[in-house]
C-alpha cells in the first residue's frame, strides 16, 4: 500500500495547487471509478472544485443512480449539463436513434451533440479543467501528461490520476469505502452511454468496451479531441 499512500499524496498535492492557482477550477467527473477517487478527494479535502457531470439522456440507470449516491455520502449535489434538446431531436429525425453504430462519422455527431457541446457550457469562464483519465486505460492515452495546455478551451487541464495503476484505483476505493458503480462489478472497467458500452473479456484492454465496433484507434468520444487529434498539444510539467 505504500505505493497507494504515495498515488495519493502526489494526488491531493495536484489538486491542491489546482485549487490554490486556478479558480475557478472544475472536474468533469463521469462517476466511474476513477472519478470517485477524485470525487472523495476533493470533497473529504473541501477543496473549492466544483464536480459536474455530461448526462447525456443515454446513461445507464447504475450510472444515474450515483448522483444519488454521492448526494447521500457526502452532502454534494453534481452538476449535471444535457444536450441541446433541438439538436438531439435534428439529429434522430435525420439519422435514426442509433446512427451512430452505422459509421464512426455519425458515432462523433452523437457524441459532439451529446458530450462535447455541453462540456463547452460546463467549461465556460473556468481557468482549468479536471478529468479522471489514465494512461494505463488505452493506447491512446499512452502519452498523457498530468498538465497539458488546452487551446481548444482556452485554459489548463488536468489529469491528476496519470500514474495511477488500476490495482491503485480499486485499492483506495475499498480502503476508503467509497461508493462506486454497480456495473464495474459486471465486467464494466470503462463506462459509457448505454448503447455504446458493453462488458469486457478477461485480457482485454479496459476500454474494449466502449464503442466495440470500432478500431481502437477511433476510440475517444471528442471530449478530448480537436480536429481529430487527442489534445496533447503541449504538456506541462508537473
Amino acid at each position: 500500500m505504500s505505493d497507494l499512500h504515495h498515488r495519493v499524496d502526489e494526488t491531493h498535492a495536484i489538486l491542491t495547487r489546482i485549487a490554490r492557482d486556478f479558480t475557478p477550477a472544475v472536474f468533469a467527473s463521469s462517476l466511474a471509478a476513477e472519478d470517485m477517487v477524485l470525487t472523495d478527494l476533493i470533497l473529504k479535502a473541501k477543496l473549492p472544485i466544483a464536480i459536474f457531470s455530461l448526462e447525456t439522456g443515454r446513461l445507464h440507470a447504475e450510472t444515474l443512480s450515483m448522483i444519488e449516491r454521492v448526494k447521500k455520502a457526502y452532502d454534494y449535489d453534481i452538476a449535471l449539463y444535457r444536450p441541446q434538446p433541438k439538436a438531439v431531436e435534428r439529429y434522430v429525425a435525420d439519422h435514426g436513434l442509433n446512427a451512430f453504430y452505422d459509421s464512426v462519422e455519425m458515432r462523433k455527431e452523437c457524441c459532439r451533440i451529446r458530450k462535447v457541446e455541453p462540456l463547452g457550457r460546463a467549461l465556460a469562464g473556468k481557468r482549468a479543467w479536471i478529468t479522471g483519465q489514465r494512461r494505463a486505460q488505452s493506447s491512446t492515452r499512452a502519452e498523457l501528461a498530468v498538465q497539458e495546455d488546452d487551446h481548444a478551451h482556452g485554459m489548463q487541464k488536468f489529469n491528476p490520476l496519470t500514474d495511477w495503476s488500476e490495482q491503485n484505483v480499486w485499492d483506495y476505493l475499498r480502503s476508503n469505502n467509497v461508493p462506486y458503480n454497480a456495473l464495474h462489478d459486471r465486467g464494466y472497467p470503462s463506462i459509457g452511454c448505454e448503447p455504446c458500452t458493453r462488458a469486457i473479456q478477461p485480457g482485454e484492454d479496459v476500454r474494449a468496451g466502449r464503442w466495440w465496433w470500432e478500431n481502437p484507434e477511433s476510440k475517444e468520444c471528442g471530449l478530448h479531441v480537436v480536429d481529430g487529434k487527442l489534445i496533447r498539444i503541449k504538456s506541462v510539467a508537473a
